[in-house]
Order: structure tokens, then sequence, then C-alpha cells
């Protein structure tokens, strides 16, 4: 293990300074899991959400994703319940642009009036005078992207927000975004079976922006038995999905995964990754899977 503290395993993950100043663990969590089926309402045993995410905080997590949307707003009073006042450290990352209508529907809604509506709602669930890292969660095609990034940029010069990412987007997207305000962050789908997002991973390595991959734990067929991922996982004596979160986190020093769950137990296991150390014939083996 890479970490001097055997009691905060995420540490193992090692550091990224998100915006230059943000410095987080770079194995976090994401809290979407947190809500009820569709990522609506309520999860079916709250003591057990609580109990995640105060287990991941006490394991070393100093970044947990959220958003306005999930539940909505379910995450940010579970967030609060569990770890308010934020111990040093911890940032918070939060999502806005998304509407709910039922579970499993999203549609980005991205009229400055609302964006900063649902800022300060995030604010005033969460307990917070600021945002850490505001992300638009979707860019509204309907809306100029002056006017969306501009409404965020105006709520950080506020003070309201430090920093502001971008969720689901393309290279042109992000340099679009960035003639307009400084973009520090960006969350795609991203895992070792799906690396659609690998031009946008290249450029954020090469420009210093935090890429948060989300599903980050899938490996669907290639975990199947005799498969090349799962006879390397046994002979480690781990799980197909903590090689997965490795491969990760070796794939670029930019490269900040958010793997979710409602359970204890998972989330120790995911956190237990963070401290495998993959030769470079393994970490070969695993990026020529597809």
């Amino acid at each position: 293990m890479t970490s001097t503290d055997l009691s905060k395993p995420a540490a193992a993950s090692g550091t990224f300074a998100i915006g230059g100043d943000l410095v987080v663990n770079r194995l976090g969590f994401g809290t979407m899991q947190l809500t009820g089926p569709g990522v609506w309402g309520e999860p079916a045993d709250r003591a057990a959400a609580i109990a995640v995410l105060r287990r991941a905080v006490e394991l070393g997590v100093t970044l947990i994703d959220t958003a306005d949307a999930y539940g909505p707003f379910v995450t940010d009073a579970l967030i609060r319940e569990a770890l308010y006042p934020y111990a040093d450290g911890v940032a918070i990352a939060t999502k806005v642009g998304f509407t709910r209508q039922g579970p499993n529907q999203w549609i980005p809604v991205g009229r400055p009036e609302y964006l900063r509506q649902q800022t300060e709602l995030n604010l005033r669930h969460l307990g917070v005078d600021r945002i850490d890292l505001l992300q638009l969660h979707r860019i509204d095609p309907k809306v100029p992207l002056d006017d969306q990034i501009g409404e965020l940029a105006a709520l950080q010069s506020e003070g309201k927000v430090r920093h502001i990412g971008l969720s689901e987007v393309s290279v042109q997207d992000v340099e679009a975004a960035r003639a307009i305000a400084p973009i520090v962050s960006v969350q795609n789908l991203f895992n070792l079976t799906n690396r659609s997002a690998e031009p946008l991973l290249d450029y954020s390595s090469a420009n210093g922006i935090a890429f948060i991959p989300w599903f980050p734990l899938a490996t669907g067929k290639l975990s199947g038995s005799g498969s090349p991922l799962a006879e390397l996982a046994a002979s480690h004596g781990v799980a197909p999905s903590q090689l997965a979160l490795a491969w990760l986190l070796r794939r670029s020093p930019v490269m900040l995964p958010i793997p979710g769950t409602s359970s204890v137990a998972h989330l120790e296991e995911n956190v237990a990754a963070a401290a495998l150390e993959l030769s470079a014939e393994e970490y070969a083996a695993l990026d020529a899977l597809r």
C-alpha cells in the first residue's frame, strides 16, 4: 500500500488538486445509488445510506459527488445528515441543470434563472456558503452556452461557487466553455468497457482538468469465467471491479473515479482498490481488453 495511514485506504489512490487548489484523494464516492429506484425518492434503508457516507469519509474519501437531481435533493439531505459539520478536507461536488419528472426521467434545463435557483437550493440543502465544485449536469441545447456558463461564472464571482465543471461533454464543448469561464473538471461515462470519452480524457490530461468517470466499475462480459480480467483478478485475490478501478487510477493522474454503492461492504471493497498495484504488463493486458 502506498498510503502511510492504513486507516485511510482511499489515500493510497494519491491526490489531485482540482482547479489547482482543491486537493482531494483521487478515489471518491458518488451518491446516486443512495436514492430510491430510478434515482427517485428516498432510499429503502435511510440508516444504511447514512452509514455508507460516514464510512466513506472514515476510509479517507474526500470527494463526495452529488446532484440536485438525485432524488431530487435526496442525496443532499443524506450528505448533510451524515457528514455535517463537514470535516476539513472533505469536498462536495454537485450538479445543476437537470429536471426530474419521475423515475429514470431527466430533461436538461439550462436557463440562467433555473441554474441560479438550483444552486441556491444546493447551498441551503447542503448547509454550505460555497459549493466546492459546481458542474453543469448537461448542456441545454435550447439555451445559449454563454448564458449557461455565464450564470455559473456569475455565481462564482459572488463567492457562492469555488470551481466550475461540466458533465457529458465533448472536447469542443469544453473549449467553448473555457472561452467563457475557467473549467476545472469534466464528468463523462468512462470505464474499462466503454472508452468513448477517451479523446476528452486525453485532452483533460494534457490540460490539467479533472476527469471524473461515472459508471466506473463496469466490466460486462470482460469478467466472464475464464476471461483475462477474471484470471488476473483471481491471481490478485480481488474482484474484477477492483481491477477496473485500479486500471482507471493508473490510466491518468487526472482520473478521479467516484464508484457508488448503498452497501458498506461494497464500499470497503471499492476503496481497497486504491492500494492495488498493477505491473506494467498487467496494466497493458487490461488496457488491451475491449
